[in-house]
């Protein structure tokens, strides 16, 4: 009976512990996601790395380093820094790292220690919303020490849904899959959700692009769910194909836009219907304001 209640009282504090993990994580990603998709824009960093980052290195911004010296990214002083320091066991006993006023010139100084650097250079090469490939490329360029560090960090970016901020941070061209017009105007691109686009341009309509792409204009309406007095404007996104029933992203979509639900779908590249579905939603219902979106599969 005693072994049998320390087996269930171990159980129990491994999930507490659990559970105060993912309370700490969320709070750190709802505070600091916007500082990283601000940085992402400014750097072409993904914000998913630079969060994912950020508490594998920080503890969630809960280490000592963090506390003391608003060091988030563990970022050693290395030849060359004239700012403040504070001395922490890391690789060896006693190291210098880096100290900052704020968390913000700890984000700041990550992105410019990273962009700076020949050995980081690589990774701007890749696409921005790769976060596999920049995990991956910040262990061969030595960032870290630990063998699992690549996979330490998809864990937490798939985990917790991090990409989904690589998407609103992504401010280049999206990847070309298709030659230009005669023109060389028109750009096929490529969705996140695996879906063919173009983006709508200065005169265009519906009928001209539909003539252009060699699409009838009922697919048009077809494929983007729209109506057949839909109003469509230069920037718009049309779909070349139909929206999938799941979204890009893993697992849920959090709504701190104040979207409606036909707006959150068509940017994700997924059908309305199914969404609605997947959150137990009647249609026509619209969602609050944070309030989090299932895409891929059904709210429990």
């Amino acid at each position: 009976m005693k072994k049998q209640f320390i087996v269930i009282f171990g159980f129990l504090s491994i999930q507490f512990a659990i559970a105060q993990n993912n309370t700490t994580y969320l709070t750190y990603i709802d505070y600091y996601k916007d500082l990283a998709i601000s940085e992402m824009r400014d750097y072409g960093i993904p914000a998913s790395i630079k969060l994912a980052q950020g508490i594998l290195e920080s503890a969630a911004g809960t280490s000592r380093l963090a506390v003391k010296a608003n060091n988030h990214f563990g970022i050693k002083c290395h030849s060359g820094w004239e700012g403040k320091t504070v001395y922490h066991d890391d690789d060896k006993k006693n190291e210098c790292f880096r100290k900052y006023k704020k968390v913000e010139d700890s984000y700041r100084d990550h992105s410019e220690f990273l962009r700076n650097r020949t050995r980081y250079a690589a990774l701007f090469d890749l696409d921005p919303t790769d976060y596999r490939g920049w995990a991956h490329g910040l262990k061969k360029a030595g960032y870290a020490t630990s063998p699992t560090y690549p996979e330490k960090l998809i864990k937490l970016i798939e985990d917790y849904n991090l990409h989904q901020y690589d998407l609103v941070g992504d401010l280049r061209p999206p990847k070309k899959t298709a030659a230009s017009n005669a023109d060389g105007e028109r750009e096929v691109l490529m969705h996140a959700n695996s879906l063919k686009y173009i983006i709508i341009q200065e005169g265009e309509t519906l009928e001209s692009i539909a003539l252009e792409m060699k699409i009838s204009v009922k697919r048009l309406l077809k494929f983007n769910e729209f109506r057949y007095d839909q109003v469509i404007n230069p920037g718009d996104v049309i779909f070349l194909q139909s929206k999938r029933k799941s979204g890009p992203m893993d697992f849920y979509h959090v709504n701190n836009e104040g979207e409606t639900m036909a707006e959150i779908a068509h940017k994700l590249g997924m059908r309305l219907e199914s969404l609605y579905s997947k959150n137990r939603m009647d249609v026509g219902q619209q969602p609050k304001k944070g309030q989090q979106l299932w895409l891929k599969r059904t709210k429990r």
